[in-house]
């Protein structure tokens, strides 16, 4: 899959891939009119939402009961960068949940494909045309 960006305006900038287009702007203090979240920040909710997939594919894939679950990312950032140095899940279960489930749950969340492309960095390389 490729993606295509476009630059709309502004500090805008749209990332098009199959029929979706992502929207992005900068914050006010960078110069942006704040109208989308920053691309660090869609960053930081596909970590979450990753980690959230997983844990409610377990879930459902067992026909444990989902009512409830609930998942909240926190992070730690670097002062000087602004950089996330550490991110903390806090995976909230359904009432009844399973005992012995609980350790396998955790497995699963910690399996998030976006988390393991940074355990396991891909290469980059820019080019111009």
């Amino acid at each position: 899959m490729d993606i295509e960006v476009t630059f709309p305006g502004g500090k805008q900038v749209d990332a098009k891939f199959g029929s979706f287009v992502v929207h992005t702007d900068q914050p006010v203090e960078l110069g942006g009119a704040g109208a989308q979240p920053g691309p660090y920040e869609y960053f930081l909710a596909a970590l979450a939402s990753c980690a959230g997939i997983y844990a409610l594919g377990f879930c459902q894939a067992r026909g444990l009961p989902t009512e409830g679950l609930g998942l909240k990312q926190h992070h730690e950032y670097d002062a000087k960068s602004g950089r996330v140095t550490a991110v903390r899940y806090e995976l909230q279960l359904p009432a009844g949940f399973p005992e012995t489930h609980r350790a396998a749950i955790v497995r699963a969340v910690e399996n998030c494909k976006v988390k393991k492309s940074l355990l396991e960095p891909p290469t980059f390389e820019t080019v111009v045309r």
